[in-house]
Parts: structure tokens; sequence; C-alpha cells
């Protein structure tokens, strides 16, 4: 009977809660679980079935030995009985006996690493003799002490150890221990290797990514070369695309910057007229959005990673928010450096800046480093925006409500072009509730 697949899940939910969420993890636990499993099941079998079977059968051995001898005693007591019982004893059940006169049983004993042993000898005892009885099987590693009481004192015989249970029995169990460890160590060697494959193609994924092309020789497993190929293809097919779209975008730049030069000039000679200037303002206009638009797509095409000082980037996007009338305080460290493309990242904090100062009087800006890297934070008192209209801020050509996003130079990129720039250093901007009340931009930098 198939189980319906809720009833699955419910019952994997506590599994994998405790289930290693690393693929090297998980793969050790698949070859090294049924090796634990097996080894346990082997050496449970052996314990009961053998093991265990033998020893019962050992101190059922010496329990009668020691029963015949405790009979022997006590048909006759005499020193001379006593002194021919020994020597009997010893010559042929390897048995040696004294006789403590007016000697007591000891009280405790030290516990011993096999209790099953203890706790068959105990049984033996009991089931063959009624008197009193003592014994220790840790005190001498190769002698077993059992003493019984008799009305003359304590009659205490010294049988060796083999005579209680296997002592080769500890060499298997050794044995298999050292085995699992061979087995899992040669297993945790393979599996790193193969897991090492997926995390340099992980790796190259991410550089790739993040716009710098690196090195990457396919290895591993037969799956593993087989995704790295189709990585590499996917890449090339990409680099391609990117590369196309590079030359059409210096083509579409000449071609649309040259009309609108030959109408500024043609603007600039016109007789001056209410019409002239609203004519040279709507080509300000045009020119605007042609810049974020090519922006947009731009990206950071052609531009590499470089050591930059995020203070002083910090300080030329305020200066230059200054010039177009905004004021901006600055609150970052002095030696703040990361790994980034100086150009895509100062555009997209002008952006960030300038969405700021345009719908607010007061903005700040400050960075600080976190636990995943950077965090640059731009607050504004403006009207801010509602918090499920979020992330349909970040929709390019996108309009929100009039209280925040009606510019008449804004084509709805800042926010777009911002975000692009930074996951493509490994981070993202996210919105919120800043403490003046207006709309906070955190950039994330990875």
């Amino acid at each position: 009977m198939r189980l319906p697949k809720p009833w699955l899940r419910t019952l994997w939910r506590p599994f994998k809660r405790l289930a290693p969420a690393t693929l090297f993890g998980r793969s050790l636990l698949i070859i090294v679980l049924p090796i634990a499993v097996m080894q346990v099941a082997v050496t449970y079998v052996f314990f009961d079935a053998h093991w265990q079977t033998v020893n019962s059968h050992l101190t059922d051995g010496l329990a009668g030995d020691v029963a015949w001898v405790l009979q022997s005693y006590e048909e006759d007591p005499a020193p001379a009985r006593l002194a021919r019982l020994e020597d009997r004893a010893q010559q042929t059940l390897e048995l040696s006996i004294m006789l403590q006169e007016g000697g007591v049983l000891p009280r405790g004993r030290r516990p011993s690493l096999f209790v099953a042993v203890d706790r068959s000898l105990r049984k033996a005892l009991s089931a063959r003799i009624d008197q009193p009885f003592w014994f220790d099987t840790a005190r001498y590693p190769a002698y077993v002490d059992v003493r019984v009481k008799v009305p003359q004192g304590v009659l205490r015989i010294i049988a060796p150890k083999d005579r209680v249970f296997a002592t080769r029995g500890h060499i298997f169990i050794l044995w298999l221990t050292v085995t699992t460890f061979l087995l899992t160590g040669i297993a945790i060697l393979f599996i790193r290797n193969q897991v090492r494959a997926i995390e340099r193609l992980a790796a190259a994924a991410e550089a790739f990514g993040r716009g710098v092309d690196v090195a990457f020789r396919p290895h591993g497993a037969r799956e593993v070369r087989q995704a790295a190929h189709a990585f590499m293809g996917m890449k090339a097919r990409i680099q391609r695309h990117v590369d196309q779209r590079a030359s059409l975008l210096a083509s579409v730049s000449h071609d649309l910057r040259t009309p609108l030069t030959r109408l500024e000039l043609a603007l600039s000679l016109a007789e001056p007229s209410p019409q002239i200037d609203a004519m040279k303002r709507d080509l300000a206009d045009m020119e605007h959005m042609i810049d974020e638009y090519l922006a947009f797509a731009r990206g950071e095409e052609g531009e590499g990673l470089q050591r930059v000082n995020l203070t002083r980037l910090l300080n030329a996007v305020a200066d230059d928010a200054a010039r177009a009338g905004a004021e901006i305080h600055i609150d970052a460290p002095g030696d703040l450096e990361i790994e980034a493309r100086p150009g895509a990242l100062k555009r997209a904090l002008a952006n960030l800046v300038m969405n700021a100062a345009v719908h607010g009087d007061r903005v700040d800006v400050s960075a600080r480093t976190a636990d995943t890297g950077v965090e640059i934070m731009v607050d504004d008192d403006g009207p801010g925006i509602a918090t499920e209209h979020h992330e349909e801020a970040f929709t390019p050509f996108g309009r929100l409500d009039a209280a925040r996003n009606q510019n008449d130079k804004g084509v709805g990129l800042g926010l777009a072009i911002a975000r692009d720039v930074a996951r493509g250093h490994g981070g993202d901007v996210l919105l919120s509730r800043a403490p003046l009340g207006g709309l906070r931009a955190t950039m994330r930098l990875g």
C-alpha cells in the first residue's frame, strides 16, 4: 500500500532536520551509515550467537568444577584431605585452592569491562552452589577469583580467566573497529575528491556571475565533468551575447548622440523664445533618459574589479550631489576598502543618493562592515514607500504613487540599476523604513 505524499513528508521531516546540509556530509552518511549498521549487526550476531554462548558454556563448566571442589571439601574437611584436593584440582582442573580460616566474604568488587561475563558467571554459580559466594573477574588480568563461605572460613578458588570467557573475542572487536575506521577514511578521501570538483564548478559559476573570468578545467566524475562542460558552453554563449550587446550599445549610443547634437546646435543658433526654451528642456530630458537607458542596458560591461576605497567613493558621490543642490551627510570609516567595479558602483550609489535627495530634505549615508561583507545605508526624511510596494520599486520603468516616484527626469531605472550592480558584486539592495521617517535603501556587497 502506497502512503500518500503528505504522510511521506511528515515521516521524513524529523530526519530531514538531522540530515547534513552539505553534499559531502550527505554522501558520507550514505556510505558510512550502512557500514556502521553492518558492523553493529555483525558484532551483535557474534556476541549473541557465538561469544555469549561460548562464555555461557565456559562459566557453566567452571561453576561445575567449583561445586565439585566444594562438595569434595565438605565431605572431608581434614587438612590432609584438603591438601590432596588442592593437588588434584591443580593437576586436572588448573584450579588453585586455599582455605582462609575464619575469613569473611568481601562486600564489594571491581566492575568488569565485560558485564555479560559477570552476569553469566553469577547465574552459573547460583545454580550450582547454595552457599554464599563472591567472585572478581577484574582484579587479576589472567585469573578469576571465586570465594565460597564454608563453616571453617572462606574457600578461595583461583581459576584461569580463559576458563570463564573466550579471550579472543576482543581481538575480533579490535579488527572490526580498525576496518571500520579504515573504510571510513577511504570513503572520506574519495567523497572529498568528488565534492571538491563540484565546489570548484560552483566557484567558477559564482565568479562568472560577478564578471570575473577564471580558468577552470573540468575534472571529477563523469556527471560532474558533463555539468562543467555544459557550464562552459553556457558561459561562452553568454559571453558572445554580452559582446554583441556591447557592440550594439556602442552603435546605438553613436546613432542617438549624433541627431541630438545636431538638434542642440540648431537650438543654440535659434532666436530665444519660450518655445525654444521648452524644446531645450525636452532635449535635455531626452538626453537624460537615453543616458539611463544605456546605463541600465550596459550594466558593468568592460570594467574589471579593483581595490576601491569606499569612503572616498561615497565622498565623491556626495560632492556630485552637492553640485546638483543636495546636501549629503557621510558617516563611514576612512579605511573601508572593498573589491568592486568603481564606475558601476559609483553609478549605483549616485542613483540611490539622488533618489533620496529628490524626495527628502535630509540625506544620511553610512557604511559599515558586516558578517557577509559591507553594508551601505542611504536614509532620507521624505514620504517613503509603503512596505508592500518595496519590491515593485525595483521594476525597470516602474512608477509608484505620486508622493514618492513622480519625477520629471526619472524613467524608473534608478533602483533597478542599483540592484543590478549590487547583485553583480554578490550582494543586493533592500528597502525599509528609515530612522529619519522616509526610505532607507541598504546596499549589501559580498
